[in-house]
């Protein structure tokens, strides 16, 4: 859920077709984030494994990386024609519907990992202890999170991306600010990566690796 999730659904609907195809092979001139990624499925396996889910998935593209760095992943998004290609594309996969502030399908204390890879750049700053709630809710206690998010203090809009009329606003984020709400919702910092920009990208990206804590024994 954003502050216009209407107009983020209708905008992803819109142009998922193509949003797959000009993204597919993103992630392979991107080593910087496959490490972030690898670190990631590592820290999840070094735990004993379980299910992870990747929020926001869009077309499935991370989810089915996730899959090959050896996790039990599934996505989630509130597009349903993002879904709809997700499924196309990975149909041994599972995606579903929904909203990552209200993860009606998930239990809580019951995923070995989450992912949010830019899923929160619809989002303004103020919203994000939403998000970080829910995710804290449904990771197991020693269960990861991973983050991505472009980094700066403002946001900008888009009416035309991807070959497609749209309506997106886009939010950059402090990392520090991001990880001060990570630990106000409960989690420790992992580690952190920022990188500087790559063409087309604007400005820089942040990784921001967290666990939910073990459960105290007192």
């Amino acid at each position: 859920m954003t502050s216009h999730p209407d107009a983020t659904r209708t905008s992803y609907d819109t142009v998922a077709t193509d949003y797959a195809e000009l993204l597919r092979d993103q992630l392979e001139n991107k080593p910087l984030d496959r490490a972030m990624l690898a670190a990631f499925a590592d820290h999840v396996r070094a735990g004993g494994g379980g299910p992870v889910a990747d929020l926001d998935c869009g077309p499935g593209r991370v989810t089915a990386h996730l899959e090959a760095l050896g996790l039990d992943a599934f996505g989630i998004d509130l597009s349903p024609g993002m879904v709809a290609v997700a499924r196309r594309d990975h149909p041994h996969l599972r995606f579903e519907v929904g909203s990552m502030t209200a993860l009606d399908s998930i239990k809580d204390d019951s995923l070995a990992g989450a992912l949010a890879w830019y899923s929160t750049v619809h989002t303004p700053v103020d919203e994000l202890p939403l998000f970080f709630s829910e995710f804290h809710r449904v990771l197991a206690p020693g269960g990861h999170l991973l983050l991505a998010f472009k980094v700066g203090d403002e946001h900008v809009h888009l009416d035309h991306a991807y070959g497609h009329d749209l309506d997106l606003d886009v939010h950059r984020f402090p990392p520090e600010r991001v990880a001060e709400l990570l630990r106000a919702a409960g989690f420790v910092e992992v580690a952190r990566l920022v990188r500087e920009a790559e063409a087309p990208e604007k400005t820089a990206q942040a990784f921001i690796l967290a666990r939910k804590p073990e459960a105290s024994s007192s």
